[in-house]
């Protein structure tokens, strides 16, 4: 009987560990594996190898930076109806001296990681300074907040063509950091028609009007991109636009009369359709780039 009271409280606080490093999220840096699939080399075992390490560490790096904005907001996430519950810091899951450990342990692994792959690192390096100045500062900022985080995936995008040395096409930064604001967008509008005004300050100086309309500017320029980006240098991926036509169309569907969209990740994993749409979007993509169909 002791051994199953004593169980309970390591139990809740292993999950709370895991919790507070968000793995749901590591789905986003799925962006580091863009350049491996359009560039043609998703079949050399060396460059798969270098994409995946890549992945990882931004897995690492990105859980560093929800610790240290858990850390940043605690007080204000206890407050919250929400946030009080579901993050482990703000529940009490897991306490301060235990995140900033994980902290360390995280950010010594990044180290490591630059023995492997520095260059990687650097631009890591780079989007962890990004995320410590808008934990700190430019969450607070309107319109500042929504491109940090869309810079956030333009840096994962790159970092995958650095760790395989491969050029990107200034098309596919432009196209990620449109797709990337109107995500970022339509996760305001969502924080601000289910909220209101308590979950962020920064919503105060926003209008579900004015996200709106940031969010379909956004959704064109991501699809006029990717298809200039498309019929300029990757002709055979014609076949995809329909796809990320539809994928634009069901994401707005999924958040206007689902009511989702406030987690991007959620949204993608709770829809089938949606879901299912990313996938024969990337398989597609793979069969049309395959190295010596055409």
């Amino acid at each position: 009987m002791h051994n199953t009271v004593t169980a309970r409280p390591l139990l809740a606080q292993f999950f709370g560990v895991v919790a507070l490093m968000r793995p749901k999220q590591w789905i986003k840096n799925g962006f580091v594996l863009a350049p491996l699939i359009f560039s043609g080399v998703f079949l050399d075992f060396s460059a798969i190898r270098q994409a995946l390490i890549a992945v990882v560490l931004f897995c690492i790096a990105s859980s560093s930076t929800y610790i240290i904005n858990d850390m940043h907001d605690v007080d204000r996430d206890r407050r919250h109806p929400k946030k009080s519950k579901t993050r482990p810091l703000a529940a009490g899951l897991v306490s301060f001296p235990m995140a900033f450990v994980l902290l360390i342990l995280l950010w010594s692994a990044l180290y490591f990681g630059w023995l492997l792959a520095p260059a990687v690192v650097e631009v890591i390096a780079a989007y962890l300074l990004l995320n410590i100045a808008y934990t700190f500062a430019l969450k607070h900022q309107p319109v500042l907040d929504i491109f940090t985080i869309a810079i956030g995936f333009v840096l994962r995008v790159y970092a995958g063509a650095v760790a395989l040395t491969v050029p990107v096409s200034n098309w596919m930064f432009v196209t990620t950091l449109c797709l990337a604001l109107y995500l970022a967008a339509v996760k305001r509008r969502q924080e601000l028609s289910q909220s209101g005004t308590e979950g962020r300050k920064v919503l105060e100086k926003y209008s579900v009007s004015l996200v709106d309309r940031y969010a379909e500017m956004s959704a064109m320029g991501a699809l006029v991109f990717y298809s200039m980006f498309v019929m300029s240098a990757k002709p055979e991926l014609v076949i995809t636009v329909p796809l990320v036509l539809f994928g634009l169309f069901r994401y707005w569907f999924v958040v206007e009369v689902l009511e989702a969209g406030e987690s991007p990740t959620d949204a993608l994993i709770a829809d089938w359709q949606l879901l299912l749409t990313v996938v024969l979007w990337m398989a597609s993509c793979v069969w049309a780039l395959w190295p010596g169909r055409v």
